[in-house]
């Protein structure tokens, strides 16, 4: 099932290379107050759905762009998860920091996580029980005990006034002790990063479970921890997520717990 992800994951990455040639000829739709989808989402969307649906014609899925399968229900014993473009913003710009993420659920659970940067050629695979890779190569989270040395990332809900004010309060909480605070714009590429230690952890409010399933698997079969921010572990689709090695994960819930 790894194997038939990467490829829908290759697939989706040559609509994508594609298009990042010439962005000004990229139909972009506006879907709500600064949350933008192009028809290269789309597209690309398309792409991963075709090749695991030939592959797997009984299993559901569950897409940014395209919603929930029809025979997507709580009984449904396989489901895909799917992000084609995690960073949208980020690829509309040409700013090189997006990743296609795709997961597989099952039974509730999930066994299965890719997150594919196509821009560096960085694969990240994750199966349960069975570790995190990078480029085939066996990953670890990093090894700091202290926040106070750690490098952390966030992102926030662009469009919400309400969800960014409590972004910059949590930003000040969070700098004043860490060692430096990054927003690249991927929430995927975040947690894969947290999973190869680029970062020690990340935090970020409002996300969706296809921003969040490939990653959460990577960082915890990378040896770290994945939860909410009161430390409990339904953040996959309550969306409130908190990421990091063990210890740098503890002491991240303590200093955001009053946020949760």
């Amino acid at each position: 099932m790894i194997n038939t992800a990467v490829k829908a994951a290759r697939r989706a990455a040559a609509v994508i290379n594609r298009a990042s040639f010439d962005i000004d000829r990229v139909i972009v739709t506006e879907k709500n107050n600064k949350d933008f989808v192009t028809d290269v989402d789309q597209a690309a969307e398309q792409a991963i759905i075709e090749v695991l649906s030939k592959a797997y014609p009984d299993h559901a899925f569950l897409g940014e762009e395209s919603g929930a399968s029809a025979n997507a229900h709580d009984e449904t014993e396989y489901t895909w998860i799917i992000d084609p473009i995690d960073g949208t913003t980020n690829f509309m710009h040409g700013f090189p920091q997006y990743a296609i993420s795709i997961a597989l659920s099952h039974r509730g659970v999930i066994t299965q996580g890719i997150i594919y940067d196509p821009v560096h050629n960085d694969l990240f695979t994750a199966t349960k029980g069975a570790g995190a890779y990078l480029n085939e190569k066996r990953i670890r989270v990093g090894k700091l005990d202290r926040i106070s040395n750690a490098l952390l990332a966030t992102g926030y809900q662009t469009g919400n006034p309400k969800a960014l004010h409590q972004y910059l309060e949590m930003y000040g909480v969070m700098a004043e002790r860490s060692q430096g605070i990054r927003r690249a714009g991927s929430a995927a590429l975040d947690l894969a990063y947290v999973a190869c230690g680029r970062l020690d952890g990340f935090y970020e409010k409002g996300l969706k479970p296809w921003d969040i399933a490939a990653g959460a698997l990577l960082v915890t079969e990378a040896g770290g921890i994945v939860g909410e921010f009161n430390g409990e572990s339904e953040y996959l689709y309550k969306g409130d997520v908190i990421a990091g090695s063990p210890k740098i994960f503890g002491q991240m819930v303590g200093l955001l717990n009053q946020f949760a």
